[in-house]
């Protein structure tokens, strides 16, 4: 695979929310839609013995919250996927803050009972300034919550986003029965099975085919049917230019502790996220296909075990193959470093 190639199938993503929104749930099911893990832990609960594969620290084990930016990575549809899971405890929001200057784009989750919350409003606000393209991403959709055209102008209205939904609920809370995916026309049934990965997605090009009373009842049939119709009336079509402007945010509807919804955002992602976008530094934009390399540290973890290597530096590599024992400038030091061990995670 040539150079611009491999560039071209990247993905780096974060993902950003209130504390509690279902974030690190929500990317330890990306992982496992990737195939990167094998079963998904959650966050909280000690009735489940596993962790969250990205809560390493002790203290993200014992306060069941995130606190530093893990980064994770997995193939998912031939494409090279890079996912930050970031701390939304504004105790750590530093931490998140440093990290979106390494992200090429960023999928927002918010809680369907609670709405926008302070914490998102203020991460928000940090991608429109620099014109990161988002992913909304309304989640815990088999609990009772805010109705859903109701969370979309809260949206419009607290972060200033210009949203158009790309699949929209069949219910919610008790009544909640499953998905209608704009994005690919078809319906998914939700069974309320977590242990199910992937669910059954039923193609339906014609909303308007008797077939939809017969899968979901009559009642709720009608009712999709208008919400349908009110969404092309009162909400843009969905542009890729717009979205990778940032002037035009997809919502996505599911529950990502019951897996679900989430393949529909993982598919849609893949297809019109960015590739690794350019830079600018303090001297000149830099390019991705340029092959000098060149990159810079976004985070760096430290007192993480005093007997082995007690920091990690994170870095973003903006241009050009990092090589091992070749020696890069160190533009601060003004000196020629070698790195004999980088690691790559996961």
């Amino acid at each position: 695979m040539s150079f611009i190639e491999e560039i071209a199938r990247r993905r780096t993503f974060g993902i950003i929310s209130h504390p509690d929104a279902g974030k690190t749930t929500l990317t330890e099911k990306l992982l496992l839609f990737g195939g990167a893990i094998q079963e998904a832990g959650a966050v909280k609960s000690n009735k489940i013995k596993k962790g969250a594969t990205s809560d390493f620290m002790e203290i993200e084990r014992q306060r069941g919250i995130s606190v530093a930016t893990s980064v994770l990575a997995f193939n998912y549809k031939d494409k090279k996927i890079n996912i930050l899971d970031t701390p939304g405890h504004k105790d750590f929001a530093e931490d998140t803050f440093r990290t979106l200057t390494a992200v090429d784009s960023v999928i927002v989750v918010i809680d369907v009972a609670k709405g926008v919350e302070e914490q998102t409003e203020k991460l928000v606000e940090v991608c429109r300034m620099r014109n990161i393209p988002m992913i909304v991403f309304i989640n815990k959709l088999d609990r009772e919550g805010k109705d859903a055209f109701d969370l979309m102008d809260e949206v419009e209205k607290k972060l200033k986003l210009r949203v158009t939904p790309l699949s929209f609920p069949i219910g919610m809370g008790y009544d909640f029965q499953g998905i209608y995916n704009i994005w690919e026309k078809n319906i998914n049934l939700f069974e309320g099975d977590s242990r199910k990965n992937i669910e059954e997605t039923i193609a339906f090009d014609d909303i308007n085919s008797p077939e939809l009373e017969k899968i979901i009842g009559e009642k709720p049939a009608n009712r999709l049917r208008e919400e349908l119709e009110l969404i092309d009336e009162v909400y843009p079509p969905f542009s890729r230019e717009e979205y990778l402007e940032g002037d035009l945010q997809p919502v996505f509807f599911g529950s990502a502790l019951n897996n679900f919804g989430v393949r529909e955002l993982l598919d849609c992602f893949v297809e019109i996220a960015p590739t690794p976008r350019a830079k600018e530094s303090d001297t000149r934009l830099v390019k991705p296909e340029e092959e000098k390399l060149s990159g810079f540290v976004f985070k760096i973890h430290a007192n993480m075990d005093p007997k082995h290597r007690d920091r990690l530096a994170f870095i973003k590599i903006v241009s050009g193959t990092f090589e091992k024992n070749k020696p890069y400038l160190h533009v601060r030091l003004g000196k020629n470093l070698k790195f004999s061990s980088p690691n790559a995670f996961f």
